[in-house]
């Protein structure tokens, strides 16, 4: 299974679970493949490998007679300071899976499309739409639409780092900063909700989406309007390998603490702390993202300034 095909599985198994709870599902309720696909529009195979994920964490459980039942009880998903996870979530998963697979042509039509996903033209304008607005497709006179470019080679995903710990850490200490303090606080109460544990069932898409809007809120902040341009249009073309990678959620958590002392240094006022911390965190990232090991980045060695970095362990 592909490691974009996995993170279909785990926001259908994600979204299975809120529906359970929500509609409070009562316990032995049987849930067959076939309704399940069809409840939420995708193939049986991702519900299947869905599944599979709810019984390994006891939300459904296996039948002597065959498939799934509901649990004694299902707790709702933990309540999440982010945005509600899209319904065609899945439809949106897939057409961002054959792309990075090469199943999908730079340029195809709405109708190729609709045969190729098995979906309305209303629902599948709708995630044209918010594939358009993130940057990875635009429309072509008449009803055809083409794939903009995106980072799909290693050595592209890190020159993309490269660029971001560059720019970043000099984005706080631009003379124009200006602190919004209510809208990092809102981008702290997101990074706090997956400390507390949505970090363990959010969807890749939403782990993205929340990280990257807190990195593009600081620099927003810098007063620079190229500075914040640059980071969005990367954010843009690494968002696809985003998604293809496994999605390690203890690391998720770790990097999302990290996030948290990042900001309680700006909200104090600690800008060239922050701004160490901030290139030691996106090294780390991207080192960790490669493969190799890391350091985990500290408000002391931040506050030390550049050359904090000797003091810290080095990747062999």
């Amino acid at each position: 299974m592909t490691n974009m095909a996995r993170g279909l599985s785990e926001q259908l198994a994600a979204s299975i679970e809120t529906w359970l709870a929500e509609e409070q599902v009562p316990a032995g309720t049987s849930l067959p493949e076939r309704a399940v696909a069809e409840r939420f529009r995708v193939s049986r195979s991702p519900v299947r490998e869905a599944m599979q994920l709810l019984a390994q964490r006891q939300v459904i459980e296996r039948r002597s007679e065959g498939g799934y039942a509901v649990c004694e009880r299902v707790q709702a998903a933990p309540a999440l300071a982010l945005p509600p996870v899209d319904p065609d979530e899945p439809l949106y998963l897939k057409i961002a899976e054959d792309r990075l697979e090469g199943r999908l042509p730079d340029r195809l039509t709405e109708n190729e499309l609709m045969r190729r996903y098995e979906v309305t033209r209303a629902r599948l304008s709708a995630v044209l739409r918010r594939i358009t607005n993130e940057g990875w497709i635009e429309r072509l006179p008449g009803n055809g639409w083409q794939f903009l470019p995106t980072l799909s080679t290693g050595a592209a995903y890190d020159q993309g780092y490269r660029l971001r710990i560059l720019l970043e850490p000099a984005a706080i200490l631009e003379p124009t900063w200006a602190l919004d303090e209510a809208a990092l606080r809102k981008c702290r109460a997101e990074q706090q909700a997956l400390v507390d544990g949505a970090a363990e069932w959010a969807s890749p898409v939403q782990l993205f989406d929340a990280n990257s809007r807190l990195h593009e809120t600081i620099a927003g902040f810098s007063g620079n309007v190229f500075m914040a341009d640059a980071l969005k249009r990367v954010n843009r073309l690494r968002r696809l390998m985003e998604y293809r990678k496994a999605v390690d959620r203890t690391a998720t958590a770790r990097r999302c603490k990290e996030h948290l002392a990042l900001i309680d240094l700006l909200l104090s006022g600690q800008r060239e702390a922050a701004a160490d911390f901030m290139r030691l965190h996106l090294r780390d990232a991207a080192r960790e993202k490669a493969g190799g090991t890391r350091a985990q980045p500290t408000a002391q060695a931040a506050k030390a300034g550049p050359l904090g970095e000797l003091f810290m362990p080095k990747a062999g």
